[in-house]
């Protein structure tokens, strides 16, 4: 189906714009295909909404104007990243960029109740850890998108722990630039490339130090996701919801307990995964392919989940063994809710 002229001209200047930044050299030549693969499937998913495409895609174009910056000059993540809003307010293009994508219509949030507990906690400077599943890079703008109409400063001041991946892809670096963010270098890429791993062991631990101070200044939440990556499709197709680490549960828990102000704990359950399905396995290389399917989002806020009581029906005392069934219950909250998504 044929758009108005103007659109029409509109996404064939972007796919100049993308045949330009590649012959240029400003854009590595194996990022055609995956940005117009990109362009092609954004602008598809607008017609299937019925939406204006002259009204959407000025924000891609801003997208390609943005990478183009970072593979100019990338920026370099702090420990710990504030989202920016001026010259450019990247919070706001997050948003813009992925609401068009999202069928608001048939999108969905439960546990609102528990949502408003979590912000009255907040405002009485107590703390707030989200252990919750991750399904694609733009969950933090998802996320917001979806409570736009209901906590929206909630989720403007959440915190996201966030691996090397979207702190260092050109195409991802925009969008995190928008967010706030607490930066650890995952397992997977301490070791890549060798001569750096000191350095990123010595950032994480600085992050962890900031981490700290901001559970004792309190009023903050922090969505952490202990699988420590995306969760995928199995051979059937089917979304999987990735297991939790036990380890990277003690350690927040553990943190809490150190902390000045008192920290609550709830599971938050999100289904994001066709807006920009991840790639069918994990690589160390960056550079992979973007093709978003638009759709739905659901999120659901569990009820408060209280950690000591976790372990009141086993006589476990194995260390490590308690850790697991933490984790498995924690685990198993998200799973549930997830389960229940239309």
């Amino acid at each position: 189906m044929e758009q108005n002229s103007n659109s029409n001209f509109t996404l064939q200047s972007l796919r100049e714009k993308i045949k330009t930044l590649i012959s240029s050299g400003h854009v590595p030549e194996k990022y055609e295909k995956i940005l117009r693969g990109f362009l092609e499937s954004y602008q598809s998913v607008i017609a299937s909404h019925k939406k204006n495409l002259s009204d959407c895609l000025p924000s891609f174009e801003l997208f390609l104007t943005l990478i183009e910056k970072q593979f100019q000059k990338p920026y370099l993540f702090e420990p710990y990243h504030k989202c920016i809003r001026t010259p450019i307010d990247y919070y706001q293009f997050g948003l813009d960029f992925l609401r068009p994508l999202v069928d608001l219509s048939h999108s969905t949030v439960r546990g609102l109740d528990n949502l408003k507990k979590i912000v009255a906690q907040l405002e009485k400077k107590e703390n707030v850890i989200l252990f919750a599943n991750h399904q694609i890079e733009a969950d933090p703008q998802a996320i917001s998108v979806l409570l736009e109409n209901h906590e929206p400063k909630f989720a403007e001041n959440l915190i996201f722990v966030a691996g090397t991946r979207v702190t260092t892809d050109p195409l991802a670096i925009p969008f995190s630039m928008g967010c706030n963010l607490l930066c650890i270098h995952s397992k997977k890429y301490i070791d890549s490339p060798p001569e750096q791993k000191h350095e990123k062991q010595l950032h994480n631990k600085r992050t962890m130090e900031l981490m700290s101070e901001l559970l004792s200044e309190g009023g903050h939440a922090i969505y952490v996701a202990p699988s420590g990556g995306r969760d995928r499709a199995n051979a059937k197709g089917e979304i999987e919801i990735a297991p939790f680490d036990p380890q990277s549960i003690e350690m927040f828990y553990l943190m809490t307990k150190r902390a000045k102000q008192k920290t609550h704990f709830y599971t938050l359950a999100l289904s994001t995964y066709h807006l920009l399905p991840p790639p069918e396995t994990t690589a160390t290389e960056i550079g992979e392919t973007r093709i978003t399917h638009g759709g739905a989002i659901h999120l659901a806020f569990s009820p408060e989940v209280h950690m000591e009581s976790i372990l009141d029906s086993t006589e476990e005392t194995d260390k490590h063994e308690k850790r697991k069934i933490r984790a498995e219950f924690l685990w198993r909250q998200v799973k549930e809710d997830y389960d229940k998504f239309p």
